[in-house]
């Protein structure tokens, strides 16, 4: 409880993780945020049945909370939310600054447990997050959203949130890269996963770099690293030791 883990990718796609702890917080019983900025609701179900869970269910009995970012953009720029009388969470798209008040207050509201609420704990999930920035968002505005989630989830309701932020090497995006460098710092657990620098192996499909984050208040301790190569299977994901597969063994 009350943690925040960082996703990120490089030369790769990690949204395999994405469908990870979307699927693992709704089977422990969880109330979970989803702020789908990437893809469309069929695309997350599709996968999500695969891995023996039903997103539309989840949404009918309260369980999931789903904002389908792309189909929000296209009601804002052709002002179909105008018609409805509610205000969009990326109400900053048609509006002169990039205050992201209007997301935030989604999630809480969201999230915020209700009378009756069974569920184990409130999970807030966030794909992707650098596209806020190609939105037009500033990276400040970015950075303080999750930092008030941050407060209001993981502190004062103790729950959990995972974010994902696409990262490139050698781009020359400077926001995105301070972005996910600025997360890095304040989070518990970082899941890197990056292509592999020698090309395509089709027994292995990446490398995954665990980093769990160190308390501050234990100076002189170094976080902790573990490396593992992985392969991407139909239903499920494979992890070794590097060397270990299938291609060396």
């Amino acid at each position: 409880q009350g943690k925040f883990t960082l996703l990120r990718d490089t030369r790769t796609d990690g949204s395999f993780l994405v469908h990870h702890f979307l699927s693992f917080y709704l089977r422990a019983g969880c109330k979970v945020c989803f702020v789908a900025l990437l893809q469309s609701f069929s695309h997350y179900s599709i996968v999500a049945q695969k891995l023996g869970v039903n997103l539309t269910a989840a949404k009918e009995r309260g369980q999931l909370v789903f904002l389908e970012g792309l189909k929000s953009c296209l009601d804002l720029w052709f002002g179909e939310e105008e018609q409805s009388g509610e205000l969009s969470p990326l109400q900053f798209l048609s509006e002169s600054t990039s205050d992201l008040k209007a997301l935030f207050d989604f999630v809480r509201t969201s999230l915020t447990p209700a009378d009756g609420d069974t569920w184990q704990g409130p999970m807030l999930l966030v794909d992707d997050l650098s596209v806020l920035l190609s939105l037009g968002a500033t990276p400040v505005a970015v950075l303080d959203f999750i930092h008030y989630c941050r407060v209001t989830v993981c502190s004062q309701l103790k729950g959990n949130i995972v974010v994902l932020v696409h990262s490139e090497q050698d781009s020359e995006d400077e926001e995105n890269k301070l972005v996910g460098n600025s997360l890095s710092h304040h989070s518990d657990l970082i899941l890197w996963v990056e292509g592999l620098a020698t090309g395509f192996c089709k027994d292995v499909h990446g490398q995954i770099k665990i980093i769990k984050r160190v308390s501050l208040e234990l100076r002189g301790e170094q976080d902790r690293v573990q490396i593992y190569q992985y392969k991407i299977q139909d239903k499920n994901v494979t992890f070794f030791a590097p060397g270990l597969s299938a291609a060396v063994l």
